[in-house]
């Protein structure tokens, strides 16, 4: 026992250090890139998400709006978002190398009622080590094969001629 309790120890404080070290990074086609820590993201505003899991469990998700992250990046919205801006999109990266996309038209309030946060956590609970820190969540699409695990990364792009 003596010998398990210090190698519980390390392994809990090294996952501390590196959920502390952690930064949700907000590059490409933006006017301010970001580098955004936990504690930076929880003094942003929250909203909830709900989620159909793949087992059927509908789970509530607390975080920050995509948009109001985005936002931050200076990336156009509301009445800046028209012509050449359309044809721009959100690359979402996780650790795992999965990436998903979303048109930044999907991610604005303007032209839709879609509710995609970065979530922290789920039903009141910062995320499971294996999924987290972050995920993004995509509310209401049928599916959540958008709503991916260990988000890491926002990268905004534009489709080129």
């Amino acid at each position: 026992m003596k010998k398990i309790l210090p190698l519980a120890f390390l392994l809990i404080s090294g996952w501390v250090w590196c959920q502390s070290g952690f930064r949700l990074k907000v590059n490409g086609e933006v006017s301010t890139p970001l580098e955004l820590s936990l504690a930076d993201l929880s003094k942003m505003p929250r909203k909830k998400a709900s989620l159909k899991d793949k087992d059927g469990s509908i789970h509530v998700y607390t975080g920050v709006s995509v948009q109001e992250i985005l936002a931050e990046a200076g990336v156009p919205s509301g009445k800046e978002l028209h012509g050449e801006h359309l044809s721009k999109y959100l690359l979402a990266k996780c650790t795992d190398g999965y990436q998903v996309l979303f048109s930044l038209a999907e991610l604005e309030a303007s032209i839709t009622d879609k509710n995609i946060i970065v979530a922290d956590t789920v039903d009141g609970k910062p995320l499971p080590e294996s999924k987290g820190p972050l995920r993004i969540i995509a509310e209401g699409e049928k599916k959540p094969a958008r709503s991916s695990y260990q988000l890491e990364s926002l990268i905004i792009g534009q489709i080129k001629k």
